[in-house]
């Protein structure tokens, strides 16, 4: 018999808000956290609109952070701000007890860009010798548990954009299994650095700027949407066995329930309906749930013309008629797509929804393609929405689908 797994605890950093009540406060009202990237960034000129994090982390970064990447200090805020959310402090619980379950699709990159430039642009002869430290994946997990002295399990994902939706789940399982009682689970990315976002430019999926202004350029489900923007951020959740959570009196946001995994297995970067299915298909057979049961997906809503097509079939073929009647939206149109953060991100999103009983929109959706023809939540949030079960999609280039379920304490 499995042990039951809640969530206490959630951390968030993003283009949209650091700390969960101005990101959900702004997510609701569909405001925009995307903007223009300084043109300035490298050699040549950069036009770029991305989700970018403009407020100073400074006064956020736990001392522990310092000298460290951009990744792990989002990490450790985040960390930081769940970890004080589920009343979780030194000493509070057994620390053999705590693991740590981060993923992330590019680590270190802003270090790693700098390096390089470091190096072939000032001909450096030598780099700082905390270069290696910083740039690799595993930093920011290793970061966490340094600082709170966690001793259980660490481990990092990168699975592309479904990184962090596996950590979550295999931190789920890792408490189903009695091998942890609390598991900090999520993930960062902190890539908007000149060389990675040229080579994403090379790929030729990035949203171009529409006339409306930079904040209107991510457009999921759109018939004039143009491509992804990318985003930097950090969702952490605090995962503990219910036993583990009511014998310390933890307030609970919900039960996580259903973890799907899959493959396509039949293209590097173009997703699969089929995989999709059986991704989402597994994780509501592990939920023991009914499709019907389901009030509210958080979409993996690239906005890439392939992307939200797959999506909204794959939707279908699972949920039959009720996909018309569910709720579904890509909060990406807001604070981008965080690649590796972005499962986490989004989960932090989709149990606040839970929680609160009300579902964030999917913004400048003015456009509807006829393809993507589901109940998008367009534009604006809305408010006293009974939920009972919800669901958020992560689809990665590579084709690992992860797709993560939780519904409402009974």
């Amino acid at each position: 018999m499995t042990r039951r797994v809640v969530v206490t605890g959630l951390g968030v950093a993003s283009a949209c808000g650091i700390g969960c009540e101005p990101f959900l406060a702004n997510l609701m009202a569909g405001r925009s956290g995307i903007s223009r990237l300084p043109v300035e960034m490298g050699p040549h000129p950069m036009h770029c609109v991305a989700a970018r994090i403009t407020e100073d982390l400074a006064p956020h970064c736990p001392k522990e952070a310092t000298g460290t990447d951009r990744v792990t200090q989002l990490a450790m805020i985040a960390a930081q701000q769940a970890l004080r959310d589920a009343g979780i402090e030194p000493g509070s619980v057994d620390p053999l007890r705590v693991a740590v379950y981060l993923g992330t699709g590019m680590g270190g990159a802003t270090t790693l860009d700098e390096s390089y430039k470091e190096v072939y642009e000032k001909k450096a002869a030598r780099l700082k010798p905390t270069t290696v430290l910083r740039v690799m994946n595993n930093a920011p997990t290793a970061h966490i548990s340094l600082a709170w002295g966690f001793k259980g399990p660490t481990l990092t994902y990168s699975v592309a954009c479904a990184s962090s939706a596996v950590a979550i789940g295999e931190g789920m399982r890792l408490i189903q299994h009695g091998q942890a009682d609390v598991v900090v689970a999520g993930g960062s990315e902190a890539l908007l650095a000149y060389g990675i976002v040229k080579a994403w430019q090379a790929l030729h999926t990035l949203a171009l700027e529409p006339p409306e202004g930079p904040q209107a350029a991510s457009r999921p489900f759109a018939k004039d949407r143009t491509g992804l923007v990318l985003g930097e951020g950090a969702g952490i959740l605090i995962l503990e066995s219910l036993e583990h959570a009511r014998g310390r009196g933890a307030k609970i946001y919900g039960e996580m329930v259903g973890y799907g995994l899959s493959s396509d297995a039949a293209h590097i970067t173009k997703p699969s309906a089929e995989g999709q299915v059986r991704a989402i298909r597994g994780a509501l057979e592990d939920a023991g749930l009914a499709p019907e049961a389901i009030g509210y997906i958080n979409a993996h809503g690239t906005a890439t013309q392939v992307g939200d097509e797959a999506e909204t079939a794959a939707i279908k073929e699972v949920f039959g008629a009720h996909a018309y009647r569910l709720a579904v939206s890509s909060t990406k149109s807001m604070h981008g797509h965080t690649l590796g953060a972005a499962g986490a991100l989004e989960m932090v999103v989709t149990l606040l929804a839970l929680a609160r009983q009300a579902v964030p929109p999917t913004a400048h959706l003015f456009l509807p393609d006829p393809a993507c023809d589901l109940d998008y939540v367009p534009h604006v949030g809305r408010s006293n929405v009974p939920l009972e079960a919800v669901m958020s999609n992560s689809f990665a280039f590579g084709g690992t689908n992860a797709v993560l379920v939780a519904r409402r304490l009974d």
